[in-house]
């Protein structure tokens, strides 16, 4: 056990940002995905547990402060000076007597931006400049949150791989704030979903899946001759441009498949998607809130 969170509750005036009933358990070396819209409490699960912020409750962790690390959506540095000596201020010596510091600049292939000001920078570099920093210190356990925010597709997917390839065999656990789905799938094993501040879900990624989507999914265009030709297959919530049908065993999935290749329907098979997986895990939660205030 590296972190449990029980009956925690934080409160902004009269409002409540976040509340867990339940214990949340994380262990040594797990890559938890934290899912969520705007204002689910995402940011203030994690300033909680970096004790950033106040609240009611218990957050029990065999960690000391100073093996936490954490990648906030909003970093800003002195604008003034080169890279280099910002990096050198905030280590207290030389890039040239800090080998790990020189391996990480060399693995984000950052060299050539270390006589650069910070203000000069890329997007995509300012965040390789956080991250290196941030890896720099090697926590047990590190926040990322929204660590590719405002990136265009490319930068974000040659971070992503970055990130995977330097924890790849590492025993660091990670919590990673992302709404981009595509990369919890890459770098998240487990899967925190929260919604109005409340835990809707959390657990294992393909145990989610399989409670919220069934076996398998398959996913084609929202038109009506797809809706009419699938009618007779379970239906799930999904994007509004998509058609997403269940199935819950092998059976269901060669009919499906026999159905869609005979009528020439392009489909993906998935037995992954978060994004699908999320929805309907969140209708269910709606469902369940409704019914506790009709009962």
């Amino acid at each position: 056990m590296l972190l449990t969170i029980d009956n925690l509750k934080v409160q902004y005036g009269k409002q409540t940002a976040l509340r867990i009933d339940s214990p949340l358990v994380f262990s040594e070396g797990e890559r938890i995905g934290v899912i969520g819209s705007n204002g689910a409490g995402k940011s203030t699960l994690v300033k909680s547990i970096l004790g950033l912020t106040d609240y009611t409750g218990s957050i029990r962790t065999s960690l000391k402060p100073e093996e936490m690390a954490a990648h906030m959506q909003f970093n800003e540095y002195v604008s003034t000076m080169p890279v280099k000596y910002i990096m050198e201020a905030m280590v207290d010596t030389k890039i040239k007597k800090n080998q790990k510091l020189q391996e990480l600049i060399a693995f984000f292939d950052f060299e050539q931006c270390l006589s650069k000001k910070y203000t000069a920078l890329s997007g995509g570099q300012k965040q390789r400049f956080t991250i290196i920093m941030v890896m720099l210190q090697n926590a047990a356990l590190t926040f990322y949150d929204e660590v590719t925010s405002g990136l265009d597709f490319e930068t974000r997917q040659r971070l992503m791989e970055k990130l995977g390839e330097w924890y790849e065999n590492k025993d660091n656990t990670l919590f990673i704030v992302s709404h981009y789905y595509e990369e919890l799938e890459q770098l998240a094993d487990k899967l925190l979903i929260l919604e109005q501040g409340k835990v809707v879900a959390f657990g294992k990624k393909e145990e989610l899946f399989r409670e919220f989507c069934g076996n398998a999914i398959f996913i084609l265009d929202n038109k009506k001759e797809n809706e009419m030709l699938t009618k007779g297959f379970s239906r799930i919530k999904a994007p509004a441009h998509l058609l997403a049908l269940s199935c819950r065993n092998q059976e269901e999935e060669k009919k499906l498949i026999a159905l869609l290749v005979e009528h020439n329907v392009n489909f993906k098979r998935s037995s992954s998607d978060i994004e699908i997986m999320s929805i309907n895990a969140k209708e269910q939660f709606y469902k369940s809130k409704k019914g506790g205030q009709q009962s």
